[in-house]
């Protein structure tokens, strides 16, 4: 079993067997078999991050050249 964390989640992985060379995706994915409970979770995880962006704000227009120097002035703390 091995538990991997990327960018895109976390995976637990049961290896089913190894290779002596690296060959192509196809073959690899035939190595390996994500736990039932991984894919739950990593599904899960994915649907809450897609609501998340329906409440994320939409600006209404691009700053202005004045809005984004206040802009960087705050970040910067000046």
């Amino acid at each position: 079993m091995l538990h991997v964390r990327n960018e895109g989640g976390e995976f637990e992985i049961e290896v089913l067997q190894l290779s002596e060379m690296r060959g192509p995706a196809a073959v690899a994915q035939t190595l390996y078999r994500e736990t039932e409970a991984s894919k739950e979770a990593r599904m899960k995880l994915a649907a809450e991050r897609k609501a998340m962006q329906q409440y994320a704000p939409v600006p209404e227009r691009r700053p202005s050249k004045r809005d984004r120097r206040r802009i960087i002035q705050f970040r910067n703390g000046a």
